[in-house]
This record gives C-alpha cells, structure tokens and sequence, in this order.
C-alpha cells in the first residue's frame, strides 16, 4: 500500500469513529473502551476472548453509526455469544437490553 493509500484510509477509519462517537450509542462505545484489562480478564476466561471484545465494539460503533433499533443491537450483540453479552453487560446502558 502506499502513503497516499494509507493516508485516505486512515482518513476515512476516522470519519467512522467520529461518526461512531457522535451516534446514537456513544456512551455505549465509551463504556466498552473504557473497561480496563483487568476488568476483561475477570469477566472472560480466555485471553482469546479480547477478539470477542473487539467485534463487540464494532458492532456497537456500527449500530451507533447507522442508528439502529435497541433491538437489532441487542440481536447483534447476542449472534456474538455469551461472552459478548457478559461484556455487554458490565456497561450500564448495554445491560439494560439484557434485563
């Protein structure tokens, strides 16, 4: 790849996030950056499980993004498996789809 390549995707990887963050769930998505590894080795058994971790924020920055229903996010969130929700649920306002 090169700079000019690198450059404009990077540009268009911060448009998302800005977009993200600006959305429907950014407390969501701040709640999630925001647990500490500790707090993620605790909640899951297996360090593989960060990659679970990862495509659960993903999934929330992209129904933040296109501002998806409660709902399908929570659809989402469960397609992933329980250690996704086990995740989910340590932020607030994500565990409350799960009450």
């Amino acid at each position: 790849m090169d700079i000019d390549a690198y450059r404009k995707k990077l540009k268009e990887r911060a448009k998302a996030n800005r977009l993200a963050f600006e959305g429907q769930y950014r407390e969501e998505i701040k709640g999630l950056l925001g647990l500490s590894r500790e707090e993620l080795d605790r909640i899951t058994a297996d360090t593989t499980d960060l990659e679970i971790y990862d495509q659960l924020i993903t999934v929330v920055k992209e129904a933040s993004v296109a501002n998806i229903a409660q709902d399908v996010l929570k659809s989402r969130i469960m397609e992933l498996g329980e250690v996704a929700i086990s995740i989910a649920k340590h932020v607030p306002k994500l565990a409350a789809l799960f009450t």
